[in-house]
């Protein structure tokens, strides 16, 4: 047989489109075409490849070699296809029979002496091979992520012989190694933030309603403490989210969080790029809101970030996506994460120390731009602590015993409509959290006596119906949304300021 036909795929996103690697052997020359849209790193496929399978032991056809991967207009990049390449040629040339890798897909880069080395992008590779009913030829390394899969048949090699002869019915491939088990780290517990009760409140109503939070005050009074133990109360992600998020960080070339259905936390530097955040490069990867989908974005001094990169946030804030354009290459990624953002509320620490004005303070808070402040739920200040507080012993609630009214009220959230009550839409709010008409009035003049958009009104009835569920309180009661209306402090240092 002079053509062969072997399945691989592409890397786009978070997609993976199938590739066809089509080798055909005819008379001419010696030589070797590689065709299809080939980046640089493909195109070095041939040099690779040659003399991988010479020094395997193969015989490498001294005929006109013609690599096709079709589609011919998909870019393909990276160095996964040197694998399918070796195999098509095997089998073009007789030493592999045809219908041994029929059902199969192969990936893998190839050193000279045939050792296959790990690729990226694993996670979505499997989740498109169980949907062809096919199984998956890994590098080991990667097979033993891609086999959190489910149903889907990965194998995992370290070698181009080892596939030969599994291929040939010869021997079959090691088993996969189960993975190892990483060391448990240390549980940050909210009984460690002394005082703060109010900050501790906020913090569970956010991770029961998935709401964004803001908080500000003096330095030292527990803003990173506390953002740092919310991931602690959240519920854990359901399987269908963490095999997301395990494909977000696997094409992303990231090592998987240690525990599989952990949340994932990300602390980006206040220096940070826009594309370092939101996503970008030539060849689009994700960034860090992409990193935190179905976790917990943590931005430190907030306004020492450039007003651009903070807009950046803006868009996938309320759709839950970012898309990438770039002049060749156009991505998609998921980016549903929940903002937890803490400042100072003046450049010198605290705005009633004395030692800024007024107008001072405001340019530094201008770096937060109107619409961004607008599609955080939760504003807070942190304030300093009494005297004596700091000498007390811990005796606040663990994050356990939070986490456990959290998850109930989750839960409720779940069965009446199907998401957190933060990603409802103005219409599902409408359908699955009615206001009493009095109450609706109450809260539209609140918002207008404080200067508030329509956008805060349905973030407060939100956060209002989160506060009902934390109580199993079935409907909004108006105590309910007075405790809302608390929770935008920054509105009104904004406020004072201007005053």
């Amino acid at each position: 047989m002079t053509l062969a036909l072997i399945h691989s795929r592409a890397r786009l996103g978070l997609q993976a489109p199938a590739v066809t690697i089509e080798v055909h052997l005819s008379l001419g020359l010696p030589s070797f075409q590689l065709v299809g849209l080939a980046e640089t790193t493909v195109r070095e496929a041939r040099d690779r490849v040659r003399s991988a399978l010479i020094n395997c032991g193969f015989q490498f056809p001294d005929r006109k070699i013609i690599v096709n991967l079709a589609p011919a207009d998909l870019p393909k990049e990276g160095g996964r296809f040197d694998l399918p390449i070796a195999i098509g040629i095997l089998v073009a040339s007789g030493q592999i029979p045809a219908h041994a890798v029929a059902h199969t897909e192969f990936y893998g880069e190839l050193a000279l002496s045939g050792e296959i080395r790990p690729i990226v992008g694993e996670i979505p590779l499997a989740l498109a091979a169980q949907q062809a009913n096919r199984a998956l030829l890994l590098p080991m390394q990667n097979a033993r992520i891609a086999q959190q899969v489910p149903q889907v048949q990965v194998l995992g090699a370290q070698h181009l012989l080892q596939v030969h002869s599994h291929l040939m019915a010869q021997q079959a491939l090691p088993a996969i190694p189960a993975p190892v088990a990483a060391q448990p780290q240390e549980q940050l517990c909210l009984s460690d933030v002394k005082g703060q009760q109010h900050a501790k409140r906020a913090l569970e109503i956010a991770a029961c309603g998935c709401h964004n939070m803001l908080m500000f005050g003096p330095p030292g009074t527990g803003k990173s403490m506390l953002a740092q133990r919310l991931a602690g109360i959240l519920p854990p992600l359901t399987f269908s989210e963490a095999l997301e998020s395990a494909a977000i960080y696997s094409i992303a070339a990231l090592p998987p969080p240690a525990e599989f259905r952990q949340r994932p936390f990300r602390q980006p530097h206040h220096t940070s790029s826009a594309p370092a955040l939101a996503g970008g490069g030539t060849l689009p990867k994700p960034g860090e809101i992409s990193l935190a989908h179905h976790g917990v974005l943590f931005l430190d001094e907030l306004p020492e970030f450039q007003r651009h990169v903070l807009d950046a946030l803006r868009e996938p804030l309320e759709t839950g996506m970012v898309h990438i354009s770039r002049a060749g290459r156009q991505a998609e990624f998921p980016a549903q994460f929940q903002l937890v953002a803490a400042l100072n509320p003046s450049p010198t620490g605290h705005h009633l120390d004395g030692r800024a004005s007024k107008e001072q303070i405001l340019r530094y808070l201008a770096r937060i731009s109107g619409p961004l402040t607008d599609r955080i739920d939760l504003q807070l200040e942190v304030p300093l602590l009494p005297a004596g507080a700091l000498s007390q012993s811990s005796t606040g609630e663990t994050s356990a015993k939070v986490a456990a009214r959290v998850q109930a009220g989750r839960e409720r959230q779940l069965q009446r409509q199907g998401k957190p009550n933060a990603r409802l839409s103005n219409r599902e709010l409408e359908q699955h959290c009615p206001l009493q008409n009095a109450d609706s009035v109450f809260l539209e003049q609140a918002v207008q006596q404080l200067q508030l958009s329509s956008r805060s009104f349905h973030k407060l009835w939100k956060v209002a119906r989160t506060i009902a569920d934390l109580t199993d309180a079935a409907e909004i009661s108006r105590p309910h949304l007075l405790e809302a209306l608390s929770y935008r402090a920054f509105d009104k240092l904004l406020r004072y300021l201007r005053e």
